[in-house]
């Protein structure tokens, strides 16, 4: 019967719906055996791509950080996120990646910098992180990306600024990971930074017109670019 509540040690329903979830967990650091099997994981790994996603719950740390990016293998695309809504990650940790992906108050906490405006604030992110692409993440403004001068290109800009492709916004939590999912897979497929730019930034805009953190499918992106094209009269 779902009109009847029931709980258990996550969550107490009531109709169907969930009214509390509790999450217990321990932030304490691996200990130095996980650590190693964590290690010969990353290093024996046959993919083309490593994402460290820091939620700061035990596996990353000022200690086991510079260890697993040592385990990564030459070669690898790596691409690093962080958030500081529960804990304290630093997007700094990952710097010299291929890709990070941080939001606009992850860029200020890893800064230390609360007043500078968002373009230079990215610029000094990007000298620090040491990074080959920064896609900043602005929320309903959209995203500003960074990426490195070409000599042989004198006239490409070294950041570019995209708006939100999100419509009606219902949830937007799943938004950054679903932004991260997509320009990983882009940057790795192309090496273009303004393509990967557009399809996270349109994966994002699909995540955040769904109701929960639901997987965003490549249909679901090839809709929201038809969308697009048919609001712009595109032919």
């Amino acid at each position: 019967d779902p009109t009847r509540p029931t709980t258990n040690k996550n969550s107490f329903v009531a109709g169907g719906y969930r009214l509390l979830k509790v999450d217990t967990l321990d932030n304490r650091s691996v200990s130095d055996k996980i650590l190693e099997e964590l290690k010969g994981k990353i290093s024996s790994s046959d993919g083309d791509t490593v994402v460290f996603s820091d939620f700061r719950h035990g596996i990353f740390s000022r200690e086991t950080i510079p260890t697993l990016v040592e385990a990564i293998p030459e070669g690898v695309f790596r691409v690093g996120d962080s958030q500081v809504a529960s804990r304290w990650g630093n997007i700094l940790d990952f710097s010299g990646f291929d890709l990070i992906t941080p939001n606009e108050k992850e860029a200020r906490f890893a800064l230390g910098d609360q007043d500078t405006v968002i373009r230079p604030l990215g610029s000094e992110l990007y000298r620090q992180a040491r990074c080959k692409t920064l896609i900043l993440k602005m929320g309903e403004r959209g995203l500003i990306t960074f990426r490195a001068p070409v000599t042989e290109s004198p006239e490409r800009r070294q950041f570019f600024v995209m708006d939100s492709f999100a419509g009606h916004v219902v949830d937007a939590v799943g938004s950054g990971d679903a932004l991260l999912a997509y320009a990983t897979l882009t940057m790795k497929a192309t090496g273009n930074e303004v393509i990967a730019s557009i399809l996270g930034n349109l994966a994002a805009g699909v995540e955040c017109e769904k109701d929960g953190n639901i997987p965003v499918s490549p249909d679901d992106v090839r809709r929201k670019l038809k969308d697009i094209e048919s609001h712009a009269n595109y032919s």
